[in-house]
């Protein structure tokens, strides 16, 4: 109550400290009816396939082989030339343009990787860095079949499994931010694009001069925020697809233009999407009531029949050693996550 000298009196009915408390949100509802000063839908993640659909089964890798590649035996040996003119491509494309070719170490998130390169990255729209991990994935390969009656052998083709190359495209498009197109080395030449909503929406803000405050993956204030909901709705499946097209055009490609003209052409399909919803608060005590609420709320979902520690070894009276759990609030920010 500024600018009003008041006596607190401690459990008296009437009293302003009692008035105060009644006020204050009691549920989650009058929280988030009451406290959020902004209120965002948009797509978070979004991760995509990346395929040429024609040659996800047998007979359509078989019917490549024969026809594109006129390949008298088939066998993946008539493919192997596109593997290395690919990769060549690909190291050739670094070089001329300068572009670090880094080989992501086992324990390091990509991500991190990212972000440091990224930040040092001048321009709003180029490759930042190539990155090349062996992965697992889908393959065609040869094996060797017997023909019992005519006691011969002969090559054929089946899908499989290998642990192959991979090389990551780190892109950052005016339009879209940081994004990655992951190419697989080996034939059919899957890929995978993967962006994020909330790095288009900042990408737009920032082209249309909006003033907005950014947290790492997401948004917490803006000049207009009707302005950026429209944003964040407009962001639809051609402008995804035609982010695809337009680094296609301009990275290495492992299908050759005959072999486009011919109808082997990348296809979009959606692999995971993630969806988000943000709302920020007025005010950190806003935020401890909700998540305090949200708690004593849902207190009888999922509920444990039994609770226990679980270490990586026994711990008895005479285990040495000191073991204790610690709550510290100062400075953090809460977060809740629910999955479905």
């Amino acid at each position: 109550m500024s600018g009003t000298n008041v006596r607190r009196s401690p459990g008296r009915k009437g009293t302003p400290q009692a008035e105060s408390k009644s006020k204050l949100p009691q549920t989650v509802a009058e929280v988030l009816d009451k406290h959020v000063v902004l209120e965002l839908e948009s797509i978070d993640r979004m991760y995509l396939n990346v395929i040429v659909g024609r040659l996800q089964i047998l007979e359509g890798a078989l019917r490549f082989i024969r026809q594109q590649r006129k390949a008298k035996v088939l066998s993946t040996t008539a493919v192997e030339p596109m593997t290395r003119a690919f990769v060549q491509a690909i190291e050739q494309f670094a070089k001329q343009n300068q572009i670090p070719i880094i080989n992501f170490e086992k324990g390091r998130r990509k991500d991190e990787v990212a972000a440091e390169l990224r930040a040092k990255y001048p321009h709003r729209d180029g490759v930042v860095f190539i990155g090349k991990a062996q992965e697992k994935c889908t393959v065609y390969r040869t094996e060797k079949r017997h023909n019992l009656k005519k006691n011969t052998s002969y090559a054929w083709i089946v899908k499989s499994t290998a642990v192959v190359n991979h090389y990551y495209f780190y892109c950052v498009d005016d339009n879209f931010g940081l994004f990655f197109l992951k190419f697989c080395s080996y034939f059919p030449y899957n890929a995978k694009l993967c962006l994020n909503g909330h790095e288009y929406a900042k990408q737009q803000l920032d082209r249309q001069k909006i003033a907005y405050q950014a947290l790492d993956n997401g948004i917490q204030s803006c000049a207009n925020p009707k302005r950026l909901q429209a944003i964040c709705n407009a962001l639809s499946a051609d402008k995804i697809d035609a982010l695809l097209r337009k680094w296609l055009r301009q990275l290495p490609h492992p299908f050759p233009a005959r072999d486009r003209q011919a109808g082997y052409r990348y296809q979009i399909s959606i692999l995971q999407a993630e969806l988000s919803l943000t709302q920020v608060l007025d005010r950190p005590v806003s935020g401890r009531i909700f998540f305090e609420d949200v708690i004593r709320e849902n207190l009888d979902i999922g509920r444990p029949k039994q609770v226990q520690l679980i270490f990586d070894r026994g711990v008895t009276k005479a285990t040495p050693g000191s073991f204790r759990t610690r709550v510290i609030t100062d400075g953090v920010i809460p977060s809740l996550h629910s999955r479905l």
